[in-house]
């Protein structure tokens, strides 16, 4: 059975910085490309950053480069996002995910984290 736990999160000022962190159990770590999505209250689940299996490239979202970075530890069989810069469209609940090939359509997607909220707000 593929898990994904999230931890991380929480509510900061505008500027500050978090790092969310996703555990994968149930599958290859190494063998899958990883993702994390957000999604705002009355907004559709969009695509934030993604990683390829064993960490050959890296995607972003126009809007947070340069200020989150997506990084993967096969050895903790653990996804990270590290946010800095936040800001308060930053607000949302994150989404860590899992599947083969890479992809930026949350509907491609099968395997899902719990979910862990951000809120950036002063």
């Amino acid at each position: 059975q593929v898990q994904l736990v999230q931890s991380g999160g929480g509510s900061v000022q505008p500027g500050d910085s978090l790092k969310l962190s996703c555990v994968v159990s149930g599958l290859s770590f190494t063998d899958y490309a990883m993702a994390w999505f957000r999604q705002a209250p009355g907004k559709e689940r969009e695509f934030v950053s993604g990683i390829q299996r064993y960490g050959l490239n890296t995607y972003y979202e126009d809007s947070v480069k340069g200020r989150f970075t997506i990084s993967r530890n096969p050895n903790k069989n653990t996804l990270y996002l590290q946010m800095d810069s936040l800001k308060p469209e930053d607000t949302a609940v994150y989404y860590c995910s899992t599947r083969r090939e890479m992809s930026a359509l949350a509907g491609e997607y099968e395997h899902w984290g719990q979910g862990t909220q951000v809120t950036v707000s002063s």
